[in-house]
């Protein structure tokens, strides 16, 4: 495929600064773009590569220094490049039907022009919608409903009674509606409770790698439309996810969590059960949030708290161990000044 830099530009939403008739026909990056590829720059720290880069175009913000090369205007150089990634990279997809090997078993919906591999498993009851694939030891437990346009990467399990939306993605070897982790105490022993709820993911949401999400125990678990879930996450049962949420690798969320909608929360970052965490806030990664956050704010550190008042406290921490010695010594001369003037005070008795 190639594309002038004014088709380009029409794309992005964007202007060209230079030759519009440039032809481009694959992308790079500052440093490995060469003749025929465009590049972008997102970066202000890498403003200088601009000038030496051999691509043949970049994209760039109004107030980027250009060197004379060729460049697309935009507001999100990030965004553009993106976009350029799935213009050049997408292949048409190619339908595979229901392939030797794949077991289906009775009373299956399965809709139009299916890719079905070996080795995957669908379960009695299951509806599967137009446009689906399925690799290869896909599972799909008794009753899961499945929507139009989703994507199951190898290994992945979907349990029963579970429901996946349109246009959703989720990578190999993530777990869907496994039981929750509800014991009640018996003495020195645990007894299970039944999790009798389901997993809700809706539509335009993309689960990474090796992920779990918990079924509830009576309800639902949901996670909000267009959210974007990292490898290796646990959210546990009851959890109720906004829309547009990013939550990256390791993160911990507890059960019955609440995520209001464009929750950031980062690596490694563990809520604790009950939290309420309102829209638009951010978490930073390997935070410990104990309580409610606000819609908003911005948090880290453990236990959280304002990521402002935390960048504070890590500015003294350094320095305890010589406020301690200065206290110390603050403490003693306080002790002989109190000494000295006890004397003095009974004589004016």
């Amino acid at each position: 495929m190639s594309k002038t830099l004014q088709e380009l530009a029409i794309l992005l939403d964007g202007h060209v600064s230079g030759d519009p008739a440039v032809t481009i026909s694959g992308l790079g990056t500052l440093d490995s773009a060469v003749a025929g590829e465009i590049t972008f720059l997102a970066n202000p720290r890498y403003a200088a590569k601009v000038a030496t880069t051999t691509a043949s175009a970049i994209v760039v913000t109004a107030t980027a220094e250009t060197f004379g090369k060729n460049v697309i205007v935009v507001e999100n150089p990030y965004l553009a490049f993106a976009r350029l990634l799935t213009l050049f990279t997408s292949r048409p997809r190619v339908v595979k039907g229901i392939m030797p090997g794949a077991f289906v078993g009775e009373d299956v919906a399965i809709g139009a022009d299916p890719s079905i591999y070996n080795n995957t498993s669908i379960a009695d009851g299951v509806r599967i919608g137009d446009r689906v694939t399925l690799h290869p030891n896909v599972t799909l437990y008794q009753g899961v409903v499945l929507g139009d346009d989703v994507t199951l990467h190898s290994g992945v399990s979907i349990r029963e009674g579970c429901r996946i939306g349109n246009r959703v993605t989720i990578h190999n070897g993530t777990v869907i509606g496994s039981d929750g982790f509800g014991y009640a105490p018996n003495g020195k022993s645990w007894f299970k409770i039944p999790q009798i709820g389901n997993v809700v993911i809706e539509d335009d949401v993309e689960i990474g790698a090796n992920a779990t999400v918990d079924r509830a125990a009576l309800e639902t678990t949901r996670i909000g439309q267009g959210s974007k879930i990292d490898n290796l996450v646990q959210i546990a049962h009851n959890c109720q996810v906004g829309d547009n949420c990013i939550i990256v690798a390791q993160v911990g969320i507890a059960g019955s969590v609440t995520l209001g909608n464009h929750v950031s929360i980062g690596g490694q970052a563990a809520i604790v059960d009950h939290a309420v965490i309102g829209d638009n806030a951010m978490i930073s990664g390997q935070s410990g949030v104990f309580n409610d956050v606000a819609a908003g704010a911005v948090v880290s550190g453990t236990p959280a708290m304002q990521h402002k008042t935390r960048l504070k406290c890590a500015a003294v921490y350094p320095h305890l161990p010589e406020m301690r010695k200065t206290l110390i010594k603050l403490s003693r001369s306080m002790s002989k000044f109190e000494n000295n003037l006890e004397p003095a005070a009974n004589v004016g008795l």
